[in-house]
């Protein structure tokens, strides 16, 4: 057998052994399950970076089985999920792509595992897990109403606000769903790539924060979505009403994003300490709208343009 061939199927071994331990620890101990549960992909993902594409694909049915025969099927999701994460990031390594794509397929692969997830387990297990969830916070929302009322002798919500805040909370979930899905993609590969780096391999950079430009397009996405709003006025609970509702909810993220790395580019521009480029972030989380207008004059007027020309100055 050549020696590269050992090399690969040794490699292979040691990668599957580690993922289960990763996965047993993250399944079966749950203080230290927060720590590596976001390490669970990074054998895959160091596998997949340095072999062949059919040679990872091995590895990741390999480590499925494993995991199966070592945690049962209750490990079966987070085996598949954090498996098809570390082939995703490996592989886009491999092939020398930008951090930016390697983030975008990793988010949507996942999303894509989660959707498939979600639908095989309402078709054939009856268990709807979101609605189970928003089920479960409504009970505690009205009992813990109830107990106000006996203490106070009145309710902080009615039952209208009730019904409102949490109708509006199962049409905006695809939207929160996605969201926590780039949110915990962005943890995973932020603190995978700087090991994987150690581990010798050359891994894709992310511009700065603060050169951070959305498409002008998306002032025009704003426009159409807040014209739609005032003339349109679509009934709640329709099929219209949620997608505004979600697209609405999206670009209210976005235009956040953008008014924050205005921040830091302001901060940058003007030379002053990391400590108040902390400071600024952190004081931007309470004045979310005020930071999303910024967000919104700065890709419609050029902000970082005067901001630049001043320091010139």
């Amino acid at each position: 057998m050549p020696e590269n061939q050992t090399r690969r199927i040794t490699h292979g071994a040691m990668m599957v052994a580690l993922f289960t331990i990763l996965l047993a620890i993250s399944t079966y101990v749950p203080v230290v399950s927060i720590v590596t549960i976001c390490f669970i992909s990074l054998p895959i993902a160091w596998y997949s970076a340095k072999y062949s594409r059919s040679s990872s694909v091995f590895v990741v049915i390999v480590s499925i089985i494993i995991s199966i025969l070592i945690g049962g099927f209750l490990s079966l999701p987070i085996a598949i999920l954090f498996a098809i994460i570390g082939f995703v990031i490996g592989d886009v390594i491999r092939t020398k792509k930008s951090k930016i794509f390697l983030f975008m397929s990793t988010a949507f692969t996942v999303l894509i595992s989660i959707t498939v997830g979600y639908i095989i387990s309402v078709k054939f297990f009856n268990m709807d897990v979101l609605k189970q969830a928003i089920t479960s916070t409504r009970e505690s929302y009205q009992k813990s109403n109830e107990i106000v009322k006996s203490i106070t002798g009145q309710a902080p919500f009615s039952t209208e606000q009730l019904n409102t805040m949490f109708n509006t909370m199962q049409m905006v979930m695809p939207t929160v769903v996605t969201l926590l899905v780039f949110i915990m993609t962005f943890i995973v590969i932020s603190v995978n790539l700087p090991l994987l780096r150690r581990f010798g391999l050359e891994v894709p950079k992310f511009a700065p924060f603060r050169d951070l430009r959305l498409p002008r397009a998306t002032l025009w996405y704003y426009l159409a979505i807040l014209t739609m709003t005032l003339f349109i006025k679509p009934e709640a609970g329709t099929f219209i009403y949620i997608v505004i509702l979600n697209l609405s909810f999206i670009l209210s993220v976005l235009f956040m994003l953008q008014g924050i790395s205005l921040i830091h580019f302001y901060v940058y521009q003007q030379g002053w300490p990391k400590w108040v480029l902390i400071v600024g972030t952190f004081l931007a989380l309470p004045l979310i709208k005020f930071v999303t207008l910024l967000g919104i004059a700065d890709l419609g007027f050029n902000i970082r343009g005067l901001i630049s020309g001043m320091t010139r100055k």
